[in-house]
């Protein structure tokens, strides 16, 4: 997987930004706070013709990526017996997921529990990646500035889903995110609070080890040395992009962390560091690396307790 990963980043070597690039945007992101830059925006999600199965969201994206196959955001939204006001379970899928038949039977396991599911087409994946070119292939590159607003256009598109649901009665939400999107995940849940539970497999949260450090990024490592951009300087970005540079408005002992024992992209001791930044949440290890099934079963185990629809309300 890193290896087709390096190749595909390999192949978008011109599109990286010059270090002047980087530095520009770094300096107009230093005074945002992290409210301003995820600021949300009232965008208008048309209502959908039908409220029961499998429906389609789609409207204009807030962040113009100025890759128009991108800018429309597109959301499905699993309506299960419960019907549109059931609580809903959030489902960030990872960087590069290729196939939703995982995530469409996670759908049926929630179902089964009471709760909706919305799995959102994160920016550059599914029906929003970018002609001739893989899932998520745009999502991280070596074009800096570019991976920056991709994750602020995911959070704050989120952030509208969130508002489309409130106004259709959903009152309980829940957040799965995997990898990428626990990355995404993390992030707004600092700027929502009304996530019953926060269940992260995975989740990027040193950008400086992931870009300089992890087989991923090998690729893109090299494309940043030849434009002369060096490690330490994206650290100016990280009260805003950093999961270990904030706090979830989901009370801790509703957020569980699961780390791969053999995980060389998110690695466990920085989960670890996380679930002390966040003080009181729960860590997990599994025997894995960053790509496997093993997570997931203990995700599902872990989040099981927070599905009774009886209290969700009242909690």
């Amino acid at each position: 997987m890193c290896a087709m990963m390096n190749r595909v980043q390999w192949r978008l070597r011109d599109q990286a930004c010059t270090r002047e690039e980087f530095l520009a945007y770094l300096a107009a992101c230093e005074p945002h706070t992290r409210e301003a830059y995820y600021e949300f925006n009232e965008g208008a999600i048309p209502e959908p013709k039908d409220n029961s199965g499998i429906v389609t969201l789609e409207w204009p994206s807030p962040i113009a990526s100025g890759h128009p196959e991108n800018d429309t955001a597109r959301a499905l939204w699993f309506i299960g017996p419960g019907g549109p006001s059931a609580p809903t379970a959030v489902v960030l899928h990872a960087l590069m997921s290729a196939s939703d038949v995982g995530y469409r039977k996670l759908a049926r396991w929630f179902h089964e529990r009471g709760w909706n599911m919305i799995f959102p087409h994160l920016p550059f994946h599914y029906s929003r990646k970018l002609h001739g070119h893989p899932n998520g292939a745009h999502a991280v590159t070596a074009n800096l500035p570019l991976v920056a607003e991709t994750l602020r256009q995911s959070v704050v598109e989120n952030r509208q889903l969130l508002a489309f649901l409130r106004a259709r009665g959903c009152e309980d939400f829940g957040l799965l995110g995997t990898s990428y999107g626990g990355w995404v995940g993390s992030l707004l849940s600092f700027v929502e609070a009304d996530f019953r539970f926060l269940t992260l497999i995975q989740p990027i949260i040193d950008v400086e080890h992931v870009t300089w450090e992890s087989p991923a990024a090998a690729a893109i490592r090299r494309i940043l040395a030849i434009q002369g951009i060096v490690e330490g300087e994206g650290v100016r970005h990280a009260h805003l992009s950093s999961p270990l540079h904030g706090q979830p408005l989901t009370p801790a002992e509703r957020i569980t962390l699961i780390a791969g024992r053999y995980d060389t992209v998110a690695p466990p001791t920085e989960l670890r560091e996380l679930a002390e930044v966040w003080q009181g949440s729960r860590f997990i290890e599994v025997r894995q690396g960053h790509f496997g099934y093993a997570a997931m079963r203990e995700a599902k185990r872990s989040i099981e307790p927070w599905l009774d629809i009886s209290t969700a309300r009242r909690s």
